[in-house]
Formats: C-alpha cells, structure tokens, sequence
C-alpha cells in the first residue's frame, strides 16, 4: 500500500460517466442533416455505410438480421450460443445472399438423380445448378426442369444442354446485356477452357440496385462479421474462411490468460479481429503495445439493459467512459484503428454522444431485438407486440452456451445478464431509418458533416438530474401515461 493509503483510491478517482449524464451542445454550423454522411471505418480493412452494429446475442443477431442490416449500410455479428458449425452456416448464408459474382457455386454432377438436384436446391434455397463434369460446364438445371420430373431420372436426362455462357472477366453491365438477350436468369462464367469460373444472377444484380447503401466486400458480397471466444482457436480458423470480421466476445479481455491466447489466434487467421470488451485506457495501451495485428476494438463493460454486471460486482466501465478512455489512448499512440462503443445505447442521441467521444461505430442489442429480423420469440402482452430479449450472460442463455461449446465453461459463479422483453417495432428497415435520421440531426446541431468531424468539432456538456428531467416531455399527459402522472 503507498503512504497515500485507502483514500488516495476514490480522492482523485474518475467519474466514470454515461449516456445520461451528458448533452452535445449545438454549435455553428452550416451542415443540414440530409448532407450529413454516416460512412465510417468499422474495421482495419472494411467500412460500413452507417454506423449501426447489431450486438452478437442469439436474441438479435442471426443470418436474417445480419442480411438485412447490411443491406441497409450497417455490420451484423452472428453470435456464437451454437456450435462453431452452426455459425459457419450462418455466416456462409450472409455471403451467399448477394454478390456480384458468385466465386463458390453449388454444381451438380450429370450422373445424379433429380431427386438429390431437388434436396440440393431446397437446402440452399437456390433455383439453378451448373451441371458440371469434372470443372468443365455440360448444362444447367433450374427449377422448372425438375418441377414435374421423374424424382429417379438422372441430371443429364433433363438439364439444358445448350448453355448460355460469359467469359469469366464480364463486368456487371455485360452481364446485364447477355441475361437480357438471351431472356435467362443465370450466367455461368467460364474461361477459355470451359471451365466454371463462377455465376452471374439476376436476383443478385436487382438487389445490388435495391441496396445501394449496402455494406458489401470486394466481390460484392454482403459484409458479415461473427463472434467468437478468445480461447475458440478452431472456431475462429473456421470462421474466418467465411466471415469478413472476428468479434472477440468476452466480457473482460483485459486478462492474461485471453492476451495469451489472442497472440495465438491473431498469428494465426488472416481476418480482420475486433477486440473487447475493454473500458481502460490502460486496457487500450496494453493492447496497442502488446498484440500484433488487432483490426478494431469493442469498448464498454455493463452498460447493457439486459446486463447486471456492474449491479452483481460493482465493477464495469461504462460505454461512454470507456469510448473517452481508449480513444484518448488510440490518440496518444497515434492509432487509427476504429472503436465499435457497445451498451446502454437507447436512440440515436445517445448514439451522437459515443461518436463524438471517438467512436466509429455503436453496436446495439436492445434496439435490433425489436424488429421483425430478430430471432427473438415475438408475443402479445396486454394487447401489445413484444419480443424476446436476453442477455448473453442469463441463466438460460449460459446453459445454452455450455451444452453447444466446449470453449464455454463458466468461470464464473453468478449470472451477469437477465431476460425479458422488449416492444416490437417491425421492419428492421424502420429501426435503421430512426437512428439514420436522429444521427444526421444530432450531426446537423454540431455542425459535423462525417464522423471524423464530429470527433473534432462536438462540444459536450453535463446535464444534472433536473435537466435530464426537462429535457424529457414533462406537465403534459400523454396517451401512454395515467392522469396521475401529470
């Protein structure tokens, strides 16, 4: 103990503060919201057109919600309460529901029967198979060709033989040119050998025209990112030949036993790593001078709706605190790596506050479990639409963790999350559109018209209970609210 002694622990100590305790103050600006651009880095390598990150929790984030967030500009992580197998599907199921060019095409052989074409088609909801022999492309299959047929005929006793092809190089208006000729729905690109390179769709080149905004990789595919646990070495490998960006998923990564096994883990796959949970500047520094090879960082510890940890042990950092404190460590350090701030986010204020403080991007769970995308159970409370809603650190969702991944024994004795519901919203489409809308206002009262001058030219202020009070509806009744209350 230093001569300081106990006191010297809280005297000078920080006032760890949250989304509550603080306003953006209106400044000079120039800047209507409808100019304002939400682009933004979400990790070493990718970017995303909004920054809205969907939380890796099985109540938010499977394929569904992360297909239709990327549509909409944002990132989905696939939670990992399943086995490593199941994500993989996950994940494989978000790469594969637009691209430009499909690299990885599902073929069949002419010597199988209709009935496994019809299996194979179901099971990856598609509506065509490249017949091929060998690598070289002898014909096509579509739906119609088996609707009807004798389940026991082969593959060559019905597919199309004579095919319409594209050399491997055709860019996206050549494709256009050849599928509207030729009045069909699939292009196989081949080279000058005949073997298959790759697919061309029309679905695909709709939805690209459909999402403009959408967050997508190099080869047009929609971006994906997956959680996993720092000590999953397997899963992460496994993860990585699919998913853009690896989530670290731990609740306190500030730890020797996860810097050891990270060190491992980052030599090891070449994919983008986000990593956290940290609240520290100290956590940051450590970070910066001791890992190799980090993509981004996931900051904030307990601030979740659903997350009881800093209620259970009085220790947690706050998202808001947390987003200061390691972005002010990135400063020092000069890095540009980017800040994912995780928990307690509520609209699209709170939102503007950890982006001014030096966030890329918010990840959120409570907002995204309301929409229709979630996989949360939806039910009827009192008339009303709700959805399921739990945290990672529940009861059930532990034992549902610890009977799918080895990774996932408790280390710990008590629950740090609870469960319940939350109101429905609808369309995740909805969802994105409220926070886009009140972000591009909040950025509109800085005088910010990207992120990066948000960081630069944002003034906050501290807000006292009262004023929290006032700055809420107040001496009015509202449809929602008994005459008491008033």
């Amino acid at each position: 103990m230093s001569e300081k002694g106990f006191r010297a622990k809280f005297k000078d100590s920080d006032v760890a503060v949250t989304f509550r305790d603080l306003i953006l103050l209106p400044g000079w600006t120039e800047v209507e919201p409808n100019q304002v651009q939400l682009s933004t880095q979400v990790s070493l390598k990718h970017s995303i057109n909004i920054p809205l990150v969907s939380s890796p929790m099985d109540t938010v984030t499977e394929s569904e919600m992360a297909i239709g967030l990327a549509r909409l500009g944002g990132l989905g992580v696939i939670h990992r309460n399943c086995t490593a197998e199941e994500e993989f599907e996950m994940a494989k199921k978000v790469k594969r529901a637009e691209s430009l060019v499909i690299k990885e095409v599902i073929t069949i052989s002419p010597d199988s029967t209709v009935k496994y074409a019809t299996e194979l088609m179901q099971k990856h909801n598609i509506s065509g198979l490249p017949v091929v022999q060998g690598e070289h492309l002898v014909g096509i299959l579509t739906g119609r060709d088996v609707r009807f047929a004798d389940s026991n005929l082969l593959t060559s006793d019905v597919m199309t033989k004579k095919v319409i092809t594209a050399p491997a190089e055709t860019n996206i208006e050549g494709a256009k040119e050849i599928l509207h000729k030729h009045r069909v729905e699939k292009l196989p690109l081949i080279d000058k050998e005949g073997r298959l390179k790759g697919l061309m769709t029309i679905k695909d080149i709709l939805q690209r025209g459909r999402f403009p905004n959408a967050a997508r990789d190099e080869n047009g595919q929609l971006l994906c990112g997956a959680a996993v646990s720092p000590f999953d070495l397997r899963r992460a490998k496994k993860l990585s030949e699919v998913a853009d960006i690896l989530v670290i998923d731990v609740a306190h990564f500030h730890n020797a036993n996860v810097f050891s096994s990270m060190k491992k883990m980052l030599e090891e796959v070449d994919t983008d790593v986000v990593v956290g949970s940290i609240g520290t500047y100290q956590a940051a520094e450590d970070i910066l001078t001791k890992l190799d090879g980090v993509a981004g960082f996931r900051v904030g510890i307990g601030s979740g709706s659903i997350c009881t940890t800093m209620e259970a042990t009085k220790a947690g950092s706050p998202t808001v605190f947390a987003t200061a404190q390691v972005a002010d460590a990135l400063r020092t350090y000069g890095s540009k790596l980017p800040i994912i701030a995780d928990g307690g986010i509520r609209g699209p204020g709170d939102a503007a506050i950890a982006l001014s403080l030096g966030a890329s991007a918010v990840m959120m769970g409570n907002i995204f479990a309301r929409s229709k995308e979630a996989p949360g159970t939806l039910i009827t409370i009192g008339g009303r639409y709700y959805k399921q809603y739990r945290g990672m650190g529940s009861p059930s969702a532990m034992a549902k963790r610890f009977s799918s991944d080895r990774y996932a024994q408790p280390s710990k004795g008590l629950p740090e999350g609870v469960e319940g519901w939350v109101p429905y919203k609808g369309e995740l489409s909805v969802v994105v559109q409220e926070m886009v809308a009140g972000l591009q206002a909040s950025m509109g009262y800085a005088g910010a018209r990207t992120i990066p001058e948000l960081w630069e030219k944002s003034k906050l202020a501290g807000i006292t209970n009262s004023g929290a009070e006032e700055a809420r509806p107040h001496d009015v009744l509202l449809p929602s609210e008994s005459p008491e209350r008033v």
